[in-house]
Formats: C-alpha cells, structure tokens, sequence
C-alpha cells in the first residue's frame, strides 16, 4: 500500500503534459471534424482534468493519513492514463492519414484499422473516459479536498556542471578505524568477516569506498574485489561476480554453482584477499554457509567486509568485528549541507538563511543522504519563503513506513518541477544497483512523452539531458564510480563511465514509493497485482523466457513499457531465447506499448506482421540479436517510431524498403550490423538526430547525396561504400561541413581497393567535416596523399584521429597542428617509407596535447626522422604511451622522445 503513496504529485506532472495534448492541432480537427468541438465533449474533458489538478496539492498530502484518498488518487491515475491513451490515438490516426499516400505493403493493409471506424470507436471511448473522470472528480467534495493548499515550485534548476561526489565530512576517524580492523589479524580462521552496521543513508558505501581504494589497504591485499549484494542473496550469481572481479579476466561461463566455487577456490587458494559485499541483507545462515566455502582457502589476514542495515545479518555472517556507523555530529552535518545548499560565492544569501538551514539541519538528523539531498533542492532558491515551507513541512513528522523512507526525500521529490517528477518516478522501472546510461535513459524518457516539447531552437534530446543532470546535481543520481554495482540496464555493450550513473537505495525506494501500481517488475514475487492498472513492465531475462512466464499479463492490456534487463556482466554471455509464442501471441495484445525490448534474445529470426499493430510504439530495440534475418514491411507502419536500435544483429543485410515512411524516426542505431546497403527515400527522415551508418550501395554512388538533407544529424556518422561515389560533386553534397552537431564521423572505403586514387582524394576534399568534430576515422583511403584539410589548426576539438589501411599513402597528414589531438592511431600504411617533418606540421608546437601513439603494421616504414629536438624539446610534451608494432623495417633514426 505504501508504494501508491505521493501519486499526487505524479499526477500533477502528467497533466500538464496532457493538457498541451489537448491543445494539439490532431486533436483539436479530431473533434471538429466528428462535429463536436471545443464547445463541448473537449470543454467538458479539460474542465474535468483542471477541476482534479486544483485538488491534488491537497490530496498529496492527506493521502498519507487517509486511505480513502489514497484509493482516489489511483483511480484517478487510471482515468487520467486512458484519456492520455486515446488522445495519443488520435495523434497516431493522424499520422496515419498523412502516410495514407505512401506506398503500403499487403502484410501492413491486413494488420491496419480501418480508419473510419477506428475513428467512431475513439469518439465513443472519449465519452467513457468523461463519464468516468467527472464521477471520480465529483468525489473530491465528499473527500473535502480543498484547493491551492500549497503553491506548487515550478522553477527548474538553470543547466549546471555535474556536481563532483567529494567532500565527506566527519568520516575521518571512522575510516581510520574500520582500516585498523582489516589490516590486523583476526580470529583463528585464515578468511574473517568485518562489517558495518548502520541505518539507510548514513553513509556505508561512501565509508567503504573510502576504505577499499586507500592506499594501505590496497598494498596490504593481493587481491580486492567489491561485489553489490542487495536484497537478492543468489550464491550463483554472487560467487559468479566475485569470480570476475578477483580474476578480471573472462571464464567459462556456467550456471553449475559447483564449478564456480572450485574455480573461485582454485584461484584463491594462498593469497590474501579483500572481498566487499555492500548491502547486505540475507539472515539465512545455511546461505551463508554455502555462499562462504570458496573464500576459506585464501592466506591468513584475508578479510570478507560487509556492509548491511541489520545487525542480524553480521551475526548470522559471523563477523569477528562489527563497526557501528553513527550519525553526523552537528559540526560535520552542517559542513555536508552547507556545501550542497549555498554557492561559495553568495555569502549574502547565506548569512540570511543560515537560522533557517540550522533548523532543516537538525531535522535531517546527522544522516548524510538527508543533508546531501535537501542540500541539493536548496541550492539554487536564495528566498527565505521557500526555506521557510520546507523547514516547517508536515512531512518531517511522518511516521518512518516500512521502507523507511526519509521525510528529506520525500521533501525533494515533492518540490520537484513537474517535469522532473516525471522524469524521476519513471526510474522506478530499473531495479536497485541497477546503472542508468545517460543517454539510453534519455530516449527513453522521450518515447513515453515525459519531456516537455521545447521551445525554440532546442531538441527533446537537450532538454532530456537538462533533465538528466538536474537530477544529478539534486543528489537523486550519481556518478558511478569503479567499483560500484553489478547490474546494468543498458542493453548495449559498455558505455562510457562519464555517463553511467546510479541510485541510492533510499532514492530506489523513494521512486517506488511515489509510482504505485502502474510500474510492475516481474521479478517482485506479487504477479497477482498485474492488472489494467499496469502500465510500466521490467523483467530480467533467463537462458529461455517461455509463454508461461508471461501469462500473468493477460489482464495487462494498457501495458506501456515491455523491457527485459540483464543482470551483471556474466550474464550477457548466456543465450537468452524468447519463444514463439510470446511473440505472436502475446505482443498483439499490447496495443498501447511505447516501448518494446528484445534485445539479447538471440534466436528470434523473425517478427510477426502484426507488429504494425503497436500504433504508440515508439522505442523498439533489437540489438544483439544473432538469428534476425529481416523486419517485416509492416514495421514501416509504426509512424510514431522515434528511436530503432538495430546494432550487432549480425544476420540483419537490409532495411524495409519503405523506411521513409518512419518520418518521426530520429534515432536509427545500426552499429556492427552488416548492412548491404541503405533502402531509397532516406532524405525524407527530416527529424532524424542519430545515424551510426550510411551505406553506398555498389553502382549507385549518388545515394550518398541523401545525407546532404539530413541536417540534424547528431553524434556519430560512419559513411561506408565511399569507393561507389563517382563524383566529387555527390560528396560535395553530403555537406558535412554543415553538420555541426557530429561528433564523431567514420568515413570508410572498400578494402582492397585498387582502382580511382584521384577520385578518391576528390571525394575526401569534399567530405570535409564541420570544425567542431571530436573524433575522425578513415579506413581504407586509397589516394595517395590526403586532404589538405585535414590535420588543419582550425579543427580545435578533435582529440581522436584514426587512419587505418590507407595502403597507397605515401606520407602522413600534418596532424602535429591539431592543438587537442589526444589519441592517434596509424595502422597499415603500405607506401610510408619515412615519417619527416610533414608530420609535424608546421609554424605550431606540434603534438603538444597528445597522449597515445600508436603505429602498427607499417611494413614499408624505414625513417622515423628526428624533430622533437628542433622543437625545443616540446613536441610530445604529454605523450604517456607509445606503441610501435610489426614494423619490420624500422630500425634507428628514432626521435627523443620522454614519456610522461
């Protein structure tokens, strides 16, 4: 019951959005055109949704002490989700239309609705959904629900710098002691537990990462390895991880719990080994046991250290030392917050809100997530008003619910712009230790229509990322750092750490706490509880998901969300295969998904043709997919499609041929998938931001020049085939030059090619990119000499250079002029016999930010020409790797150069 609490709150996010659907311009011509207008059914469904906004301010709060509110809140949830269903229908019908004079394909025609009846049904549903809105809002006078209790802060935070996770405060002598117990030798046992035990928030991870990357510690342990346990204690899977850590090397996957701890004890059988276990919560002592075994074969001095809320468990665990973590001292707990809550420059604002911050310090009772979190809310609101409401809120007196909620974070969510509300509770999805890649998380946000249409010149993806970082820089994400979790909710291979990110298990808790029963995890032991009602699933795969694991989804037909998680690392090595039954059976049943995942089941060869069913569908994702062979037509039926991931679906040469009909598309990731070719009319997907491959089919070169109407292209471009363009004059086209938003842009030729040197550096002369490129990789160049553009002082952010099998080459480019190169890589270069002084560049400090260099399979290369000298030595001046390998005639001649 606790978990629907705060829906108020939600719902007040979700009908701002609904309300701007309303106002649309599909939505409005739906209603005129059934001769109905503003004047009535639309004026009655807006006054009844305004009439419940104005309450729940009120409802928000009385729900905690009165289940009868509560009950109205869900019902109200309900309502307010099947009228955001139909007028998302009506947008889609509309889609329709507009495509009605494309060419359609049979398997499309057989699985469409006929629109004019479709088009009778939406208007009779409407008038359902009224009828049920006005009988639940008219329950608000029995309620006493009153209006405008509070006024509701819908000032965002301005976009600012990730906030950096350092400054603990108070912790010193903590830290101290908890070294001092794993460097000693304990008990009579060559492999003994230590733990720390302290109530949620109080700081047990911050404590222990501190401990595990302490240089003592570090040189006292051959082997460290940190395993995320939380409230799942499966020895499998556990003995599986710690496997992978300690050994940092790949195994022989297995499910057969013998052969792991035989593995495990093999490779720690004589040495000393630390073993973090963070969050435990299991009190079976006969797991315990069992889980224990492996690690009673390391050397003496080797320490298990486990973090947990419950002293049981450190009993059970059979911890020869158990360290009390105590709250923040009021010293320490104002340092914390006054770090989060006041710019260091305003020293105004502060001396005016300190008596209040003391107060709302008080309340947080010395628990560092508390101090952190509120902290954070405050930092940018310099009113003494708003500090004041905070500071007297009723929630601070909250009875503590089951989960233990902390009245500091039920305050941050609740004044939270709407907005962000959204956006936040939409994590309840992930499970604990789950990681969240920025980006993926992003577009997920935008296919279940969380983010706000901007205004302006900015995108959906920029606003998502403002989103994405005022949650970071409010304490409701963070940075995750090495050696944190085992669980990944990014179904593609490993993402940049820079953006890998994660909740407190207070925060987790707090997401659930405010969603109710609309999010559902399949995995949670209530199946019974998959209702109607139900409209987020997650589920985490195994080796074969049968149909009868999804049964209990029968009655889930408002289903929004269908998304499959893997669980660790070791897991993606495992066959996940998904039968044929759930896909023709049970996806037709849900006609109101947005998002669809089945990435990682790598046997499914086909898709069903009523997949052009899924008119909402707007996220489908695919990846890793070994057996997929084709997309059936009738996927070129999902107008609403906004992100298609694609990639490493190694049995996938081609794209439905009318893939021009997807004009809402704006994400087509199709990286590691062999495509042959790209099909005709991709100059009319006008929205689309990511591209990660264009193909230039064989004696059809011209269809490069579709991408010159592709301007909104963002990220990374490769563009494969560049030996089939002809002419200059296509490349010049492309107008690469225009596309400031690329990051990253691969241009790659034939191997072997052997034929059109001249045309070929013509072409390169007018794929110049735009100044503001990162990163550059060509492959298979077959000209002689390069671009002059390239290795130009102009391209001021370019960090990475790649050029690989550029075999009839015969010198370098002048990259030394490049003031950001960083990395640069230079591999199979046939017609190099010396490197001189055109590779320095010239009237500039050459290499002078490059840190990697690496040459590779240079089987002509003689000469490494020596110009660090000349330089005043300061050429390579940050160089920290050099790798030279298989070039067989280079001998002498080597520059001085001193690695960092």
């Amino acid at each position: 019951m606790e978990a629907a609490l705060v829906g108020g709150a939600f719902l007040s996010a979700f009908l701002q959005v609904l309300f701007d659907r309303m106002a649309s311009r599909e939505v409005v011509d739906f209603f005129r055109s059934r001769k109905l207008g503003k004047g009535r059914l639309l004026q009655k469904l807006e006054a009844a949704l305004r009439s419940a906004n104005a309450v729940l301010d009120d409802a928000e709060e009385k729900q905690m002490t009165n289940d009868s509110v509560r009950k109205w809140l869900d019902e109200l949830k309900d309502a307010v989700y099947d009228a955001d269903d139909l007028f998302d229908q009506i947008a889609a019908e509309d889609l329709e239309r507009e495509a009605g004079s494309e060419p359609r394909a049979l398997a499309c025609k057989v699985w469409s609705f006929a629109a004019d009846a479709c088009r009778s049904k939406l208007g009779d549903e409407l008038e359902r959904v009224l009828e049920r809105l006005e009988r639940v809002v008219e329950q608000r006078h029995v309620l006493r629900l009153r209006e405008g209790i509070h006024e509701r802060t819908a000032r965002a935070l301005q976009t600012t710098s990730l906030v950096e996770e350092s400054g603990v405060f108070g912790r010193e002598k903590d830290r101290e002691a908890v070294i001092e117990l794993l460097l000693s030798d304990q008990g009579e046992k060559n492999t003994s537990v230590v733990a720390i035990v302290g109530m949620g928030g109080v700081g047990k991870t911050t404590l222990s990462q501190l401990v595990f990357n302490d240089g003592a510690v570090k040189g006292s342990f051959e082997l460290r390895a940190w395993v995320s346990v939380s409230d799942q204690f499966d020895i499998c899977k556990l003995t599986a991880t710690a496997l992978e850590e300690f050994s940092s090397s790949s195994k022989k996957e297995t499910e057969n719990l013998n052969q792991l701890q035989l593995q495990l004890k093999d490779f720690l059988t004589g040495k000393k080994f630390l073993l973090v276990l963070d969050d435990v919560w299991n009190e079976d002592s006969n797991l315990w046991d069992a889980f224990l075994v492996p690690f009673t074969y390391g050397a003496r001095g080797s320490k298990i250290f486990v973090t947990t809320r419950n002293e049981g468990v450190a009993s059970v665990a059979r911890a020869v030392s158990t360290y009390p973590l105590q709250k923040l001292q009021d010293e320490e707990s104002w340092g914390l917050f006054a770090k989060h809550a006041f710019d260091q420059h305003n020293f105004e604002a502060r001396t005016r809100l300190e008596d209040i911050g003391q107060i709302i310090v008080n309340r947080c009772d010395g628990l560092p997530l508390a101090l952190k979190t509120i902290g954070s809310l405050l930092r940018c609101e310099s009113g003494i008003r708003k500090w004041e409401i905070i500071a007297e809120s009723d929630i601070w007196d909250l009875p503590p619910g089951k989960n233990k909620i902390l009245p500091a974070l039920l305050l941050s969510y609740h004044y939270l712009p709407p907005q962000l509300k959204r956006c936040f509770a939409y994590c309840t999805i992930f499970p604990k230790d789950c990681i969240y890649e920025k980006d993926q998380l992003i577009l997920l946000w935008i296919a279940e229509g969380l983010l706000k249409q901007p205004n302006g010149n900015r995108t959906l993806e920029e606003v998502g990322d403002q989103c994405f970082c005022d949650l970071v820089s409010r304490s409701l994400l963070h940075r995750v750092s090495d050696v944190e979790s085992s669980f990944s909710m990014h179904d593609l291979e490993a993402s940049d750490v820079e953006s890998s990110f994660s909740m407190h298990d207070l925060v987790n808790d707090l997401a659930r706490y405010v969603t109710g029963r609309s999010f559902f995890s399949l995995d949670g032991g209530n199946a019974h509880h998959v209702s109607s009602s139900t409209r987020h699933l997650s589920f985490v795969r195994t080796p074969n998901d049968v149909a009868s694991r999804f049964r209990v989804l029968a009655g889930a037909m408002n289903l929004r969300t269908f998304l499959p998680l893997n669980v660790g690392r070791v897991e993606l090595y495992l066959l996940n295969l998904l039968t044929d039954e759930v896909l023709h059976v049970l996806l037709p049943t849900l006609r109101r998904l947005r998002v669809l995942s089945l990435s990682h089941y790598w046997k499914i060869s086909t898709l069903p043709s009523s997949i052009g069913c899924l008119k909402h569908l707007r996220y489908l994702n695919l990846s890793y997919n070994r057996s997929l062979l084709r997309l059936p037509d009738s996927v070129t039926a999902l107008y609403n499609l906004q992100t298609l991931i694609l990639a490493c679906c190694q049995s996938l040469v081609e794209l439905p041929s009318n893939m021009g009909s997807l004009t809402c598309l704006r994400h087509l990731d199709i990286r590691w998938t062999p495509l042959k070719r790209m099909p005709l009319g991709m100059n009319r997907l006008k929205n689309l931001r990511t591209l990660t491959n264009f193909v230039v089919p064989e004696n059809d070169g011209t269809r490069v020049r579709e991408l010159g109407e592709l301007g909104n292209l963002m990220g990374t471009l490769s563009i494969q085939g560049l030996q089939n363009v002809d002419s200059y004059q296509d490349a010049e086209i492309v107008n690469l030059q225009g596309k400031r938003y690329l990051k990253k842009l691969a241009l790659k030729w034939g191997f072997d090619d052997n034929i059109m040197r001249q045309n070929s550096l013509n072409v390169l002369d007018k794929l110049q990119p735009h100044l503001d490129l990162r990163e550059l990789i060509i492959t298979s160049y077959s000209g002689r000499s390069f671009s002059d553009w390239l290795g130009q002082g102009s391209f001021s952010n370019m960090s990475v250079v790649r050029l690989e099998s550029c075999k009839h080459c015969v010198s370098l480019p002048p990259l030394g002029q490049l003031p950001s190169l960083e990395r640069l890589i230079i591999e199979a270069f046939d017609g190099v016999t010396s490197v001189g002084a055109e590779f320095n560049g010239s009237n500039c400090t050459p290499f002078q930010s490059l840190k990697y260099l690496k040459f590779a399979k240079m089987c002509s290369w003689k000469e490494w020409a020596s110009f660090a000298i000349e330089t005043g030595g300061l050429a390579f001046a940050h160089l920290q790797e050099l790798c030279i390998r298989n070039c067989p005639e280079l001998s002498g001649g080597l520059p001085t150069i001193s690695l960092l």
